[in-house]
């Protein structure tokens, strides 16, 4: 069972000189199970920046060179990272609702954007369970911002880039259990797959050739923008 939750793909491309380099720097293998699925969690979660790559296909060694990322791309690194250091991963595929990125989908970019936006989080197999994490997603020194720039919400939340039902306290630290920042989102779900390639061959934002020329080259820009302005408030 082990062995197709922790095989190299196009995509988890684990081989890599440039995740190779950092699995050894970062020592991540001379560690016990349980800390070394944390300090890869916390790695991809923090210092791989929440921003939006040119495309969810990528690779994770292409996440890792672009240093930042979202849902699908950084969970595409996640699992790199993991299966490299032998923990077995998969990923489960979904659509959120696209308010949950207003705010840093703005103006036309979000006007122009699909209802369904796709979306995916990575499960690990720990301790023969199997765990949902979804929160590497965003920094949590853009969580810090976006919280105190929201200092009124005490409950439920939605927008950039976060879907909960308690904004207050986040469940975003790993500690042998599940982990969301937009679960909430989720109005449909494609189930799990081994990795990243497999799925997107049977699912994959719906979206107009035109609409994805103007993603790549100008929405996913001023989008990076928003985030940053975010974070450096």
């Amino acid at each position: 069972m082990k062995d197709k939750y922790l095989r190299e793909t196009r995509m988890v491309d684990f081989s890599n000189p440039a995740i190779q380099k950092l699995i050894q720097n970062m020592k991540w293998k001379e560690m016990g199970e349980f800390e070394r699925i944390k300090a890869i969690y916390n790695y991809v979660r923090d210092d791989v920046l929440f921003g939006y790559n040119i495309d969810d296909g990528i690779s994770a060694s292409k996440v890792l060179a672009d240093g930042y990322g979202q849902c699908n791309t950084k969970g595409t690194l996640f699992m790199a990272l993991l299966r490299a250091c032998n923990i077995p991963c998969r990923v489960h595929g979904f659509t959120i609702d696209k308010r949950l990125q207003k705010g840093a989908m703005t103006g036309f970019v979000y006007r122009n954007a699909p209802k369904s936006i796709f979306h995916s989080w990575v499960e690990i197999n720990f301790e023969n369970q199997w765990y949902e994490l979804e929160a590497f997603i965003l920094d949590k020194t853009y969580i810090k911002k976006l919280q105190e720039q929201n200092s009124e919400c005490t409950g439920a939340f939605c927008g950039y880039g976060v879907a909960v039902k308690d904004f207050r306290n986040l469940i975003i630290e790993f500690d042998r259990n599940n982990t969301y920042i937009q679960s909430e989102g989720i109005n449909q779900d494609f189930g799990v797959y081994d990795c990243p390639d497999e799925l997107l061959k049977e699912h994959h934002q719906e979206i107009s050739a035109f609409k994805a020329f103007a993603y790549r080259h100008i929405g996913r820009h001023l989008m990076n923008r928003n985030v940053r302005k975010i974070r450096e408030r």
